[in-house]
């Protein structure tokens, strides 16, 4: 008897490592994902660094690691490090809550990528429409910055940078709406 109540008990234990080994297994497509597209990034950071150098005759990256590989790694090192400036005469809740706003609402747009089983994208639907007007609050947060820091150039940057943001999201949209209702006849 002892040895059924053992055989149960180990039993048990293996099923309850296959649940955590689904759940991991549910996270490896996501981790992948995240992985290829930092290396793509960094990827296109080193070649439009080395052939930005050779148009222009000059010394690319190259002493930061083999080939200047590091070199976005070193920048994101400087950028982390930075002093962090709050304008005096400027509303220090919108400025800081501005750049928030926009990098909440990008992050936020990418939990709308659907993932099926073994790696395969799912049906988008509604998904393609959500992630359009998560990634459209982004302007908001910039015009917050620029108006936040009480400096007419600054507000003028803000604009600028929101129209710029705004200009990308338009015709973005257009394509979206005209697939769709494509699809729908």
């Amino acid at each position: 008897m002892t040895i059924l109540v053992q055989d149960i008990n180990s039993f048990s234990g293996l099923e309850s490592f296959k649940e955590v080994y689904g759940i991991l297994w549910i996270l490896v497509p996501i981790l992948i994902l995240i992985l290829g597209i930092t290396i793509s990034v960094l990827a296109i950071v080193w070649l439009e660094r080395e052939i930005s150098a050779g148009v222009q005759q000059r010394i690319g990256p190259e002493y930061a690691g083999p080939f200047g590989i590091l070199q976005a790694l070193a920048d994101g090192t400087k950028l982390l490090f930075k002093e962090n400036l709050i304008p005096s005469r400027g509303d220090i809740r919108l400025f800081s809550i501005g750049p928030s706003i926009s990098i909440i609402s990008i992050l936020i747009s990418y939990s709308v990528i659907p993932f099926g089983y073994n790696f395969v994208l799912s049906d988008f639907k509604i998904g393609v429409f959500l992630w359009i007007a998560i990634s459209s609050i982004a302007p908001i947060g910039l015009l917050m910055s620029g108006y936040g820091s009480n400096n007419k150039y600054s507000f003028l940057g803000g604009l600028r940078a929101a129209a710029q943001s705004i200009s990308y999201e338009i015709p973005l949209t257009l394509c979206v709406l005209s697939i769709s209702l494509r699809a729908i006849r």
